[in-house]
């Protein structure tokens, strides 16, 4: 992409208001505007022409890039640690168990002591229900805490990495992969997503996928319909603010359970696997009582809940059911693929392997997303620093 494109973009970019944004986190899309959604779509896109023009996107000289993984991951963490790199951040990760948490140092004390020379900290922490936010939330008061009382120079921007109730950094990434995939968002007006509950063989998956779609893509002019068996529902609150969002977009949210259903006529279709949520509360409860006699009786019932929906798999049969045949499949990864990772899953091997290359494209805006929230976060002029970076033409390191 040549520069003067490049521009164009920046001053697309201009016509948002995005200053509340500045030296502030990024958690749930829903606590973010219309315009900050749209910001970070366009600085994604901005950063991504950059980079692949051979242009350096590099706005810090230092600095640290501070990772807290709680949960494993692959894709969200090497794409925190690309969009750090991309922007000239160092990232570091704080694991915990060789750490001082392991010996009792509080998160107050240790949200400041990792934080002197950072501008960002992405965590993940999306294991038991009424934990994970509230944690980021902690964590965001500790360094708020120590700015005020001059300790820390800056304040460093949390970015919720995913947690209990949404994955902003996914569900973001999705969206731009669907707006940039139909043509841009005045395209999607009228676009039917099926979110679907699928078959799994392992039982703790978490719901902020779901969650995060729901909460996003009802925004959008989009019909979504959230599909799952009964007993597998999301938190009800995430549910309100899809209706909410729904009713203001001019478009429908419902819920349904049948998987049948949800891809007859779909445009978009996103079978994924999620604990349910009454079941994930109680977990979350024993394990604080620690009783792990509990927690294995409630894994034993759980796998015998879902082995009695083996049939909610995304099969060639029900992609023909969808608009023209021709629905965009779409996982977060990595999908339990049948007869591939695992005897039976949430998917055919030979719907995954067709759409292996659009799934691998979704992935791809991800390290972008999250060096937008990063950059919308920690630049007060990120229009003007995007246009000196674009003047300065500095090639990227290779």
């Amino acid at each position: 992409m040549d520069r003067t494109r490049i521009r164009e973009m920046i001053t697309a970019l201009t016509r948002h208001d995005y200053a509340g944004m500045y030296m502030n986190d990024f958690l749930e899309t829903w606590h973010k505007t219309d315009d900050e959604v749209a910001a970070t779509f366009k600085v994604a896109d901005i950063l991504r022409a950059m980079r692949e023009s051979g242009l350096s996107p590099r706005i810090f000289d230092s600095g640290l890039g501070i990772s807290l993984f709680r949960d494993n991951s692959t894709r969200t963490r090497f794409s925190f640690a690309s969009a750090c790199n991309m922007l000239g951040l160092a990232v570091q990760d704080l694991d915990e168990g060789k750490s001082q948490i392991a010996h009792g140092e509080t998160v107050r004390e240790t949200a400041t002591m990792v934080s002197f020379m950072a501008e960002t900290v992405g965590i993940r922490d999306d294991m038991f229900i009424g934990k994970g936010n509230s944690y980021m939330r902690e964590v965001a008061a500790a360094l708020e805490e120590s700015h005020r009382d001059g300790i820390l120079p800056r304040r460093p921007t949390i970015v919720d990495l995913q947690c209990d109730i949404d994955h902003p950094t996914q569900c973001m990434a999705d969206m731009l992969h669907i707006i940039n995939h139909y043509g841009g968002v005045d395209k999607l007006k009228g676009k039917k997503v099926a979110m679907t509950w699928a078959y799994s063989p392992s039982y703790g998956k978490p719901l902020s996928v779901p969650q995060g779609v729901i909460g996003l893509m009802t925004r959008f002019g989009m019909d979504v319909t959230l599909a799952h068996p009964e007993g597998y529902e999301v938190m009800p609150e995430v549910e309100a603010i899809a209706t909410e969002n729904a009713q203001a977009a001019g478009c429908a949210y419902k819920r349904t359970n049948s998987m049948r259903e949800a891809f007859e006529d779909a445009d978009i279709v996103y079978p994924k696997s999620w604990a349910p949520f009454a079941a994930m509360q109680e977990r979350s409860r024993l394990y604080e009582n620690n009783d792990r006699s509990g927690v294995d009786a409630l894994e034993k019932d759980l796998l015998a809940q879902n082995a009695r929906f083996k049939d909610w798999e995304c099969t060639e049969e029900l992609m023909r059911g969808t608009r023209k045949g021709q629905a965009l499949y779409m996982h977060c990864l990595p999908a339990d693929i049948t007869g591939v990772s695992c005897g039976q899953g949430e998917v055919a091997a030979s719907v995954f392997d067709r759409y292996r290359v659009p799934l691998y494209r979704q992935a791809s805006y991800k390290p972008y997303i999250i060096a937008a929230m990063i950059l919308l976060a920690r630049k007060a002029d990120p229009a003007d620093t995007l246009v000196r970076l674009l003047e300065e033409g500095r090639p990227r390191v290779r």
